[in-house]
Parts: structure tokens; C-alpha cells; sequence
């Protein structure tokens, strides 16, 4: 039986409902979003506090932290990067901060927004799939009251592996950063291909080692 390579098909990333969403950021990604950031605050980011609540293996803290002054992270596991573990969505809410960056859990992605839009007192921004935005549930829980500002559309391919972070690799899944920042109607943008300037050696030094 031949595969089925469909897009619809391809770009199912969900998991099983007791299972972790391991699905490591890649740091020229984020760089990205903070380059565009960079342009958009009047505000430095250098001077800004900034949470990662779902901070894996630390690979979106480290380049936010090249650009925010301090980055709290934490996750629900402890995948070996040295950082709090803390289940995001229970309890109150956390004490509130400048911006929330994340790559959401899938399932619980809307859940993460919303926290997130509670706590934040500059922005929200998550890296979700663009096929995030093709939902009728999804649109009456949030879009349509809670639209972000600006729909930030990756121009070239966004890999990302299960449970590693590789240089490689090709994926049919397409991304884009959804930014919420105070405006009422939503912008539609670009990210130009961006990959080679933002990309550095050692963002892959744990997987070369692994390789090796």
C-alpha cells in the first residue's frame, strides 16, 4: 500500500492525550520573531522580562535570552535542562511579565494563550502551526474574541524533529508565530528566508555530540 503523502494527512503533529509534545524549537526560529520584535517595541528588549513555560531542553530560552534582559523558564517535565519544573496551568496565576514566548503543547495550546494573554502585560507570542488557524471551535473559543495582532507566516520550512533538535531534515508542516501586542484587528506578514543569517553552529552542539 502506498503511503499517504497528503498534505492534510502530513500535517497532523498530535499525540496521544497521556503523552509529552516533544517537539524541540529551533533557535534561528525564535531569533526571528525577536529580530522582529527588535522593531516593533519602542520598549528595548534588553530591558524586558520574558516567560518560556514550556521551556524542554532550553532550546527558545537561550536565543531569548540574547535579546531579554531576564527569561524565566520552566516545564511541566524535566527533560535534563536544569530548569523549575512547574505545571504552567495549574493553580493561580503566575506573577505577570513583560512577554510570554512559547512553543505551546498542542492539545493545550488555547490554554496556554489564554494564561498567557492573563499574565503578559506587553505581548503574547507562540510558534504554532499555520493549520492552527483552521478550526470552527477553535475561532468561537478565541479568535473571535481574543485575535492576535499580527499572523507571522514562516517563508521556508520550520523542522522540527520529535524529541531531538537536528540541522536536518525536511518536514511538510508548515509554522508561523501567532503575536498578540495590543492591536484590534489582525496583521497578516512574512517572515523573509532568514534561516541562514540567524542560524549558529552551536545551537546543534548537543546533537553533533550525540552523532558523534
Amino acid at each position: 500500500m502506498s503511503q499517504n503523502t497528503s498534505s492534510a494527512v502530513m500535517q497532523q503533529r498530535s499525540e496521544p492525550h497521556d503523552s509529552l509534545d516533544d517537539f524541540p524549537t529551533p533557535p534561528w526560529s525564535t531569533r526571528a520573531l525577536c529580530e522582529w520584535l527588535v522593531h516593533q517595541q519602542s520598549q528595548p528588549l534588553d530591558m524586558l522580562r520574558c516567560r518560556e513555560p514550556a521551556a524542554n531542553r532550553g532550546h527558545m530560552v537561550s536565543p531569548l535570552r540574547e535579546y531579554f534582559k531576564i527569561v524565566e523558564a520552566a516545564d511541566v517535565h524535566d527533560y535534563g535542562g536544569g530548569f523549575p519544573v512547574k505545571d504552567y496551568l495549574f493553580g493561580i496565576d503566575p506573577p505577570t511579565v513583560d512577554w510570554t514566548i512559547t512553543n505551546p503543547p498542542f492539545r493545550l495550546a488555547e490554554q496556554f494563550i489564554e494564561r498567557a494573554l492573563a499574565t503578559s502585560i506587553q505581548g503574547v507570542a507562540v510558534i504554532v502551526r499555520s493549520a492552527f488557524l483552521e478550526s470552527v471551535g477553535r475561532y468561537d473559543r478565541l479568535f473571535s474574541r481574543r485575535p492576535p495582532s499580527h499572523v507571522l507566516q514562516f517563508s521556508e520550512r520550520v523542522v522540527m524533529h520529535k524529541g531531538r533538535l537536528s540541522p536536518d531534515g525536511s518536514t511538510a508542516t508548515a509554522y508561523c508565530w501567532l503575536v498578540w501586542m495590543g492591536y484590534h484587528h489582525t496583521r497578516f506578514g512574512w517572515f523573509p528566508p532568514c534561516r541562514k543569517k540567524l542560524e549558529r553552529p552551536e545551537d546543534y552542539a548537543a546533537y553533533r555530540e550525540v552523532a558523534a
